[in-house]
């Protein structure tokens, strides 16, 4: 921890363990070969667990089995989730065939399933097959690095097709940011794609050999569309262009949506708003943003090490400040901006050069055939065809991106025929849920396997109450860690037990307020009758037009979260 001792709002005191395993780990090497040659378990030991996930995969088991197993006396049946690196979510006709083709024979589930960090993930992958499914990736120009653990994440950006004069400008910034601050190890290399070990030292100028103290996320949102949840993110920059020209970004620092439950030492944030960057200081603002979390957050407790508490520990202008010192700025006056909504727009939109954009709706984000919808098989036949791109989007849906005219009938008409061009209420198009069970080692609840059940009653009460018409934000977690952003939502479950969730409610459509809890510890009943008591009065006693989350607010039904860290946890 050399890089830290002397530094101002450096807290003192006895380090995590994870800091441990961090500077021990001769820059994530650890020794996951060795654990990789050990054919007795199909898990990793010890800190190896915690450093595979530096190079973007996760240890999990079936917890459906788990209880089977241990009473056959045999070991969890452990297999890794991988997450690849897509910054700004574009990948290629070709590089989908690649990672279709490795879904299908070499996961024990054969799915991929979309994220809502604008990536794709493998679940079910054996030990036996990690290295062939880096080296596969690497083949096509993908990797893994830094999607998990105490590193900036995969950065994304806006997908939506009505901005695509300044959709390739946000990505490409979007890939500079993240190889900007990737791990500068040769650990990944070395491991998975056996390259040699140079002999000279590792350094880690942005990220230091104890790497930060919390993951983080950065984002790079075009207005008027919050397709990213910007508030979501540590970093967040919103494009802001003149003529259709980028001139530069809004700069917005402390978004973060994972507390723990009943720790009032825990509370989501929306970002703080730092001022407006040219262009050309996107990197360097960057990098002063991160080097400041990394010396300044907190490494003694992994709850509280997150941007957000940070910010609020030593104030936003000292923090600001650093950053201006750091990157050699000075932040401007935020550039006006506004919201209109959030999510992806469905169906087919032109763009420019007369290209079309398709966008596929995903349930669940999750790539799989079944007895309603053939969607991987679908995307495959599409993926054959297709000259253009894909673009993954941050709400877990697909677009089949720069589309001929000659050549949408054929596309569509694949879409058609494996059954994914069916109408889909507006509830349904902005659901969300993460993976949780069975594979998800913090899962409380359902969350993904239990939205369908959610959505279907949900949309029998809208219908009763001729609301079935009107956008609603509606998610589920199965824990309190933020993957599936329900603090975001105008309705937002966060899973507390099997079978139970927190209820919250007060978030706006527009994805700029946090949900305030209106229900504790509730059963899937409870739950329903809430909602139903909630709607009804909504459709009765609202303005025109007026979203649920607005209403609930208005009418007094909650309080508006306005100062998360003073009014989050206060009934």
């Amino acid at each position: 921890m050399k890089e830290n001792k002397n530094k101002k709002f450096y807290i003192k005191g006895k380090l995590t363990d994870f800091e441990r395993i961090k500077t021990q780990s001769n820059y994530l090497r650890g020794t996951i070969n060795e654990d990789l040659k050990d054919g007795i378990t199909n898990g990793f030991n010890g800190d190896n667990f915690s450093l595979i996930r530096f190079h973007g995969m996760y240890q999990q088991d079936d917890r459906d089995i788990r209880l089977e197993r241990s009473e056959q006396k045999l070991e969890p049946r452990y297999a890794m989730m991988l997450r690849c690196r897509l910054p700004g979510g574009v990948i290629t006709a070709k590089q989908w065939l690649k990672i279709d083709k490795f879904a299908t024979k070499k996961t024990l589930y054969g799915t991929i399933r979309l994220t809502n960090r604008q990536t794709f993930q493998f679940h079910g992958i054996l030990k036996k097959d990690l290295k062939f499914v880096h080296k596969m990736l690497n083949s096509i120009g993908l990797d893994s690095i830094g999607t998990a653990n105490d590193v900036n994440r995969n950065v994304i950006c806006t997908s939506n097709p009505l901005v695509s004069e300044l959709h390739h400008e946000v990505y490409e910034w979007a890939k500079k940011i993240s190889e900007h601050l990737l791990p500068k190890t040769k650990a990944y290399a070395e491991i998975w794609l056996d390259k040699k070990k140079i002999s000279t030292t590792d350094n880690e100028p942005i990220l230091s050999s104890s790497y930060l103290p919390r993951k983080f996320k950065t984002c790079i949102v075009i207005p008027p569309y919050n397709d990213v949840d910007l508030h979501a993110n540590d970093m967040s920059f919103i494009a802001i262009s003149e003529k259709k020209r980028l001139i530069g970004f809004n700069v917005l620092i402390g978004g973060g949506l994972s507390i723990e439950h009943g720790n009032k030492k825990t509370w989501p944030s929306c970002a703080s708003e730092f001022g407006f960057i040219p262009v050309d200081k996107i990197l360097s603002v960057s990098e002063a943003i991160v080097t400041t979390q990394r010396d300044w957050g907190n490494r003694t407790d992994r709850k509280n090490a997150k941007t957000r508490y940070t910010l609020h520990r030593v104030g936003r202008e000292v923090f600001k400040k650093e950053v201006e010192k750091r990157a050699n700025v000075t932040f401007k006056n935020i550039y006006p901006y506004y919201f209109t909504k959030r999510g992806d727009r469905f169906g087919w939109v032109e763009g420019i050069d007369q290209k079309w954009h398709l966008t596929i709706f995903v349930p669940n984000g999750r790539i799989i055939d079944d007895s309603n919808q053939k969607i991987k098989l679908a995307l495959s036949k599409v993926a054959e065809i297709h000259k253009g791109d894909f673009r993954l989007t941050a709400n877990q849906n697909i677009i089949i991106s720069g589309v001929k005219e000659q050549d949408k009938k054929e596309i569509e008409n694949i879409f058609f025929i494996h059954g994914m061009l069916s109408s889909i209420t507006k509830l349904r198009q902005n659901a969300m849920a993460c993976v949780s069970f069975p594979t998800c080692p913090l899962a409380m609840a359902e969350a993904e396997r239990k939205l369908p059940f959610f959505i279907m009653q949900i949309e029998n009460i809208l219908l009763k109450y001729n609301m079935l018409q009107e956008n609603l934000i509606f998610r589920v977690t199965g824990c309190p860690n933020g993957c599936g952003r329900s603090l975001l939502a105008e309705i937002g479950l966060i899973g507390k037990s099997p079978g139970r969730y927190n209820l919250y409610i007060g978030g706006n459509y527009i994805g700029t307020r946090i949900a305030k809890m209106y229900a504790e510890n509730c059963t899937e009943k409870e739950i329903l009758d809430h909602l139903k008591s909630l709607i009804k009065i909504w459709s009765e006693e609202r303005h025109n037009g007026e979203h649920f989350g607005d209403f609930v607010i208005r009418f007094g039904i909650v309080k508006a979260v306005i100062d998360a860290s003073n009014d989050f946890w206060i009934k």
